[in-house]
């Protein structure tokens, strides 16, 4: 009985081994490549970027919002990658960040949870998700960990009640990353996307704002769109890091949009969005239009693919067996095609 069990239980784990490895997310030898598995000993710790602020070093922050995005990232060693709502203005096409979901966002999560192994992962809370109360805050934080992989969140604005959900999703064990000055899914009482901390009042509300931020829990605040005095008073005032877009050069570090930076896309509609803070470093767009231009018009030329691009061969004595077979249902132009088409490959 004991060597039947034994039997058993090798069997079991045979087929479990061969399970794990065909449901492996790492293909051994298929016509594509695959993601590498994550190694978590990499990975951008809050510890690290507490380090990186008391050095007075610069913490780099880009979002991301898929798998090739995420890959980009991590390869540059870019510290944090935070998945923005901004997803519904250059990913969905809307006008504004507020029609975006949470089930839209988990799945942006869940693409840049596979691609970036290094950074550390933060994930916003989109409009509509933890206004309601501190549970709903809390519950949503908790989806954006478990079922998109997240390292944190984001949340943006400083009234009483965001307050107020940050500090119960700092207690629930969640890292929060706060946001003030220019909200965007405040734009309804802003009166748009409108520079804040301009005159007295709206400037000390900033660094008022931060500050609380910083005493209900949150590891770091996104400065949007205020002048760099500001900035810089807000900086200068917490011990957390602040992370500037739009704010000037005095903040603990810098994140920018991925499609912004890299002058991704010139249709009227990203034209409209894109801010004039940002400065872009390449112009990613132009290649993308000249590359598919050539791909429309090679395809309409018959010059693509040509032999280097159409690699998997059929024998000769299989070629002339399908023939036969293609001949024998009837299909003899096919057969006809089929031979002229292996012609022409070799020629």
């Amino acid at each position: 009985m004991a060597s039947s069990l034994v039997s058993r239980c090798s069997r079991r784990a045979v087929r479990t081994i061969t399970a794990s490895r065909f449901m492996s997310n790492v293909p051994e030898n298929t016509v594509y490549g695959g993601p590498k598995p994550q190694n978590p000993n990499q990975r951008v710790t809050l510890t690290q970027l507490r380090q990186k602020h008391r050095k007075g070093e610069p913490i780099t922050v880009v979002t991301g919002y898929d798998y090739p995005s995420a890959v980009h990232i991590d390869t540059a060693g870019i510290d944090v990658c935070l998945v923005g709502d901004s997803a519904s203005m250059v990913v969905h096409g809307y006008d504004t960040t507020l029609p975006i979901s949470l089930d839209e966002m988990l799945v942006h999560c869940r693409a840049v949870a596979r691609g970036a192994k290094r950074p550390l992962l933060v994930g916003d809370l989109p409009f509509g998700t933890y206004e309601s109360s501190t549970n709903q805050a809390v519950d949503s934080a908790v989806r954006v960990l478990k079922e998109g992989g997240m390292d944190a969140i984001k949340l943006e604005g400083g009234s009483p009640s965001r307050i107020t959900a940050a500090k119960s999703i700092v207690e629930a064990g969640i890292a929060v990353m706060g946001h003030v000055g220019l909200t965007p899914q405040a734009i309804s009482v802003l009166g748009g996307f409108r520079p804040q901390g301009r005159n007295i009042a709206s400037a000390v509300k900033v660094v008022e704002t931060a500050m609380a931020l910083q005493e209900a829990g949150c590891f770091s605040v996104v400065l949007e769109c205020v002048p760099p005095p500001v900035a810089a008073a807000a900086t200068s005032a917490l011990h957390i890091p602040t992370i500037g877009i739009g704010a000037g050069p005095f903040c603990s570090g810098q994140v920018l949009v991925y499609h912004d930076l890299l002058g991704m896309m010139q249709h009227p509609h990203h034209a409209k969005v894109t801010p004039k803070f940002c400065k872009q470093y390449a112009q990613v767009g132009e290649v993308i239009n000249k590359a598919l231009l050539e791909y429309k018009e090679e395809v309409t030329k018959h010059t693509f693919p040509g032999p280097s691009h159409s690699p998997y061969k059929i024998s000769s004595n299989d070629l002339d067996g399908f023939l036969n077979e293609l001949q024998k249902m009837g299909l003899d132009k096919a057969a006809s095609d089929a031979a002229a088409s292996a012609e022409k490959m070799e020629s």
